[in-house]
């Protein structure tokens, strides 16, 4: 059991403001277990009891887990004073203090982002160590040749001498392929390709893991992930 202080755990869930939840505990519109809240201090356990504002249970959650399906033109980002930002096009139902890209895809980059609040997931599954793979699909200006995935399949060196780990690079046909990294360096994918000679016209991560981007959302929108969805991504 882990108790925490009733204010601060309906604050974490993102409808109300630290302040608007201790004027509903003044007002005695929380309760504990059936019971009357009078002291934003009171502790709770949301695991194990009830708690309530204005007659409606608390569903609460400790990290929210969101796939959105990224447009063109918008950042990875929490926020930015300019610029759209993923986390912008989070709904308001979804939206709580903390929440980030696990992970960047740059500006013209579309497809699978998670958005988090939990810091620890958004590590594992980012750390090259623990060999997660994120997959791409690539638009590209020259048509894909044995050298090109020989290369991928060894470590890229870009042009700056950084060597990349071993990459997975299939050919879909023409001028379209598949790409599976488990690092995420800046502009990585493009880098590669460049640093061989060919450039990236479009890209699109189509999956992170062994979850696949749920192609029935539109660009732009976001649906919450399951606890299967996520054990998909770390390979559970």
């Amino acid at each position: 059991m882990i108790m925490e202080r009733v204010d601060k755990l309906i604050s974490s869930q993102g409808k109300y403001t630290r302040s608007e939840v201790k004027k509903l505990i003044r007002e005695g519109r929380v309760t504990v277990d059936g019971k009357t809240v009078t002291r934003p201090e009171t502790k709770a356990d949301a695991d194990s009891q009830v708690i309530t504002v204005d007659g409606e249970i608390l569903g609460y959650k400790k990290h929210l887990y969101i796939m959105l399906n990224k447009p063109k033109g918008v950042i990875s980002a929490s926020r930015d004073g300019k610029e759209t930002t993923v986390v912008d096009l989070v709904p308001a139902a979804l939206q709580r203090n903390g929440l980030f890209p696990a992970g960047r895809l740059d500006g013209d980059t579309t497809g699978f982002v998670l958005i988090t609040d939990d810091g620890d997931f958004a590590h594992r599954i980012l750390s090259p160590k623990n060999h997660i793979q994120k997959t791409y699909h690539a638009e590209l200006a020259e048509e894909i040749t044995e050298e090109t995935i020989a290369a991928f399949r060894n470590g890229v060196e870009l042009s700056d001498g950084t060597l990349c780990l071993e990459a997975e690079l299939r050919s879909l046909g023409g001028r379209q392929a598949e790409i599976k990294i488990c690092e995420g360096k800046y502009h990585q994918v493009k880098r590669m390709f460049a640093a061989l000679g060919n450039k990236v016209l479009a890209l699109k991560r189509t999956a992170m893991g062994n979850l696949p981007l749920d192609e029935s959302l539109a660009p732009g929108e976001c649906r919450e992930l399951t606890r299967e969805e996520l054990a998909q991504i770390e390979g559970k």
